[in-house]
């Protein structure tokens, strides 16, 4: 694996290819790992968006879990 290459992850393609890369180099591939975590922090990941945000939020929703509270 290269530095521009990550592991897969569970997230939609709607977050874009360069959110998705940064979240799995951060060690956030599955969506049970993202409710370890605030909002505030991932978009503190270069990279990572409030719309890639909220289109996480709208699937951790639908899976009936959440972001950490920060």
């Amino acid at each position: 694996m290269t530095s521009k290459e990550a592991p897969a992850t569970e997230f939609p393609q709607a977050i874009g290819k360069v959110a998705a890369r940064e979240l799995a180099l951060a060690g956030y591939t599955r969506f049970e790992h993202l409710t370890e975590v605030s909002k505030k922090s991932l978009l503190a990941i270069h990279g990572v968006g409030p719309k890639s945000v909220n289109i996480l939020e709208e699937e951790l929703k639908k899976r009936g879990l959440e972001y950490k509270s920060s």
